[in-house]
């Protein structure tokens, strides 16, 4: 009795690219989500700072929360202030508060990143398909999405972090429900970028690419103009530290901002040519 195994590679194009938002083409330093989570804890008594926030970046806001609130420094500060550990119900407070306020500034924060709209363009010129997913639940980007579309972003997939039964981030949900709606042939033909930890799990997991952001997102921090304004050193200290953080990830790339993605496109294009898989 003979033995048959099937192998197959693809070979072909990359198909589409799938981004996050915050971070990654709008919101330079991913300050929405992290500002606002500020903001909704301090309602509560609860004083955290910009670099508390940003750990749990990329998960979805539930579960951001829930991570702060674990935190043996956060979980002090709210022992102190309630005699009792932050529970799931504190939890679901704190979200219903964060919730009306991340509606209403969402659109405040959200600039397009340098660069974002001509990479897009490119990147549809080459007949590839342009996916996102976030984060931010559907009732968010229900106020973002026509915000991003007055500023000329407008994604073929968008998939919100509620959206899906299964859940969001690390898991590989939100990207194959990409590869589902966009009609992707396979996986390995999907490029993530993405701005956080969380997000490159996410294209990992799901078995694509990924490309990191180390300079627009949540990892540097900084505004457009408080980056520019750095010393060339200092920027090359914080620029090390994001990208380290990032490849530990397991980013196969890290570029500093989606301006700098085409090369890379261009260099995973090569690679799936010879065979080459995520």
């Amino acid at each position: 009795m003979m033995n048959y195994r099937y192998s197959r590679h693809y070979t072909g194009p990359v198909q589409a690219v799938i981004f996050d938002w915050a971070g990654t083409v709008f919101d330079f330093g991913s300050f929405a989500p992290t500002q606002v989570l500020i903001d909704a804890l301090a309602g509560f008594g609860i004083e955290i700072s910009m670099a508390e926030a940003r750990i749990p970046m990329g998960l979805a806001k539930w579960d951001h929360i829930r991570a702060l609130g674990d935190m043996p420094q956060v979980a002090a500060r709210w022992h102190a202030r309630y005699g009792r550990p932050m529970s799931d119900r504190d939890v679901d407070a704190v979200y219903e508060a964060f919730m009306p306020l991340q509606v209403s500034k969402v659109g405040d924060y959200s600039q397009l990143i340098s660069g974002a709209l001509v990479t897009v363009a490119a990147l549809r010129g080459k007949g590839i398909k342009i996916g996102s997913c976030t984060g931010y639940p559907g009732v968010v980007m229900q106020a973002l999405t026509p915000i991003a579309a007055e500023r000329g972003y407008a994604p073929d997939c968008i998939v919100a972090t509620d959206d899906l039964k299964a859940g969001g981030r690390p898991g590989p949900w939100m990207v194959l429900e990409n590869v589902i709606q966009l009609g992707v042939s396979d996986v390995a033909a999907c490029v993530k970028v993405d701005d956080t930890v969380p997000g490159i799990d996410e294209g990992l997991a799901a078995g694509m690419w990924t490309v990191g952001l180390s300079v627009s997102g949540n990892e540097v921090g900084l505004s457009a103009e408080e980056w520019v304004a750095l010393p060339t050193a200092e920027q090359a200290r914080k620029r090390t530290a994001a990208e380290k953080k990032l490849y530990l990830a397991g980013a196969h790339y890290v570029v500093d901002t989606i301006a700098d993605l085409l090369p890379v496109i261009s260099d995973i294009e090569a690679r799936i040519a010879r065979g080459e898989r995520p």
